[in-house]
């Protein structure tokens, strides 16, 4: 039987640059929040060897994208550890994408990381959710901590999870259109990085805030535009490295009752908050029955 398998978005409440390495890597610390939207994915294992992604979104098939770069990497890891001899292990894929392509919502890595999951129960590699997201870090620094799928602070470049339990809220998401690489913000000589990390508590405690704002809403005027618009009926901000504007709520009818008032051009949805993904939700709920 085949299913088709959530691929949550996020946003991140809080994003903080607390240093860099000399490899150009930075160190962040994060609160990662999962959302009840996202893209899905069918997978359907086969022998041949090839492993081919199938999606409407032309534009995710002209490059090698994460979810390729997934499939391989996990294919790779396991003919390494012997987890399997099997080079024929393959895969047809096929993404219906939701998710904005550069809106902070981790798209891209969300996809990975159920790639990741989906064939490592199919080809029987057998690797730990904590080896999956040991190696994923590879394919991008967020990929961690869809992998473990718990609502989590991060640290490190991504690598470091520290797992927590909060009330699932309700966010208006806004989207303005706008592809941002990550790559090229991290890449700023405007990111300041001597913010001094703080302990989970202090971050919990203290107001949320994002160290990539200015620099990407004073770059993209239609995002500052959007902040200032959102910010007259809730407390906004960015997430991730942008484009995407969220505020929160405490229930869905207050959420929907903002975005009424927002101007009619404004596009973007609402979500509820989720402290484990949907994912491992799914997955795990139904492993018993997929896969024996």
């Amino acid at each position: 039987m085949t299913y088709i398998w959530p691929s949550p978005a996020k946003i991140n409440l809080f994003l903080y640059v607390t240093g860099m390495r000399s490899d150009g890597y930075h160190y962040i610390q994060s609160l990662f929040q999962f959302l009840n939207y996202g893209d899905t994915l069918k997978i359907i294992e086969n022998n041949t060897g090839n492993i081919e992604l199938f999606t409407e979104k032309k534009t995710i098939l002209k490059k090698e994208n994460t979810i390729i770069r997934a499939a391989k990497l996990l294919k790779s890891k396991a003919l390494y550890y012997e987890k399997t001899n099997c080079h024929t292990l393959g895969a047809k894929i096929f993404l219906n994408k939701k998710i904005p392509m550069g809106s902070g919502l981790g798209g891209g890595s969300s996809n990975a990381a159920t790639v990741l999951i989906v064939l490592n129960k199919l080809w029987k590699t057998k690797f730990t959710l904590a080896e999956l997201a040991k190696f994923s870090i590879k394919i991008g620094s967020d990929v961690p901590a869809f992998i473990m799928g718990k609502t989590s602070v991060i640290e490190g470049i991504g690598e470091i999870l520290h797992p927590i339990q909060r009330k699932e809220k309700w966010y208006l998401v806004v989207y303005p259109k706008i592809h941002i690489l990550t790559k090229n913000i991290f890449s700023s000589s405007l990111i300041k990085s001597e913010a001094q990390k703080k302990s989970i508590k202090l971050l919990l405690q203290s107001p949320f805030s994002n160290d990539f704002e200015n620099i990407v809403s004073n770059k993209f005027k239609k995002i500052k535009k959007l902040i200032s618009i959102l910010s007259l009926y809730a407390p906004a901000r960015m997430t991730g490295t942008g484009s995407c504007v969220f505020a929160e709520f405490d229930d869905k009818i207050s959420a929907q009752k903002t975005f009424s008032l927002l101007p009619q051009n404004v596009k973007g949805f609402i979500a509820k908050g989720m402290n484990t993904s949907s994912l491992h939700r799914v997955f795990y709920k139904r492993k018993t029955h997929v896969f024996n």
